[in-house]
């Protein structure tokens, strides 16, 4: 029972273990979301990376470690099983061997009652019976009390451990659930944080295309400009050519 208890008090230990690294990433994702959403956005492809591995170590942890406690518990509970049926043949042993020793004190018994029944009276018979019943029915009730007290206490302390094995399995299992429902609320965030950052990437694309596009507008206007300027000055050329060239 005490390797057992190890294996389980090892077993909490590392569910503890990643719990504490779950709330390590939460804590972290935290404090990115309260930042400024960056120009550039970061790339979280490590979050869910993280995230899967840790999913994956919680599985492999949960299964491996329920099966290696229910297989502990079903050699325990044999072993178990095997004591009690040795307690049983210890029992049985015990009341045989007080039938043994009730035939022998019955035999004494009646050998005394040969020879008190050629050497002394009536009365004397009648009170060495007494004594020797009364002495008789002392040592088998003190003998049967005592064997039924330690097979109640060994009872006990067996269905107490077996007990005890089942309370910490039980709780076991409870901080398993807790920490898949960590895990998917990690997971859940990461992905809004996810879809924030996307929209924010989009906005970033829009005002960068926006202003790419003022700028090809004002460009436009300026060569525009320009070329009605150039389209003048020939207008301007030619009219004076014109009349050159009628004189």
């Amino acid at each position: 029972m005490q390797f057992l208890n190890d294996r389980l008090a090892s077993y909490l230990e590392k569910v503890r273990g990643l719990e504490e690294l779950n709330a390590e990433l939460e804590s972290r994702i935290r404090e990115q979301c309260e930042e400024d959403v960056p120009l550039v956005c970061p790339d979280y492809q490590c979050y869910f990376d993280t995230i899967e591995d840790l999913q994956q170590k919680l599985v492999e942890t949960d299964i491996s470690g329920l099966r290696g406690i229910l297989g502990e518990l079903t050699v325990c509970r044999s072993d178990l099983e095997a004591h009690v049926e040795s307690l049983k043949d210890d029992l049985l042993c015990l009341k045989k061997n007080h039938e043994e020793e009730v035939n022998v004190l019955r035999g004494q018994l009646g050998d005394r009652l040969s020879v008190e029944l050629n050497t002394a009276p009536t009365t004397d018979l009648n009170r060495v019976l007494d004594e020797m019943r009364c002495q008789y029915e002392t040592v088998l009730a003190n003998n049967r009390r005592d064997v039924e007290e330690w097979f109640a206490v060994q009872t006990e302390e067996l269905n107490q451990q077996q007990l005890s094995s089942a309370e910490q399995l039980q709780g076991c299992q409870m901080e398993i659930l807790e920490l898949k429902r960590t895990a998917n609320t990690l997971e859940i965030e990461l992905q809004a944080q996810q879809s924030l950052n996307q929209l924010a990437e989009i906005r970033c694309d829009l005002e960068r295309q926006n202003e790419e596009y003022q700028v090809l507008l004002d460009t436009k206007a300026r060569l525009e400009g320009e070329i009605n300027t150039y389209q003048g000055l020939l207008d301007s050329e030619d009219g004076r050519q014109v009349p050159h060239n009628h004189s």
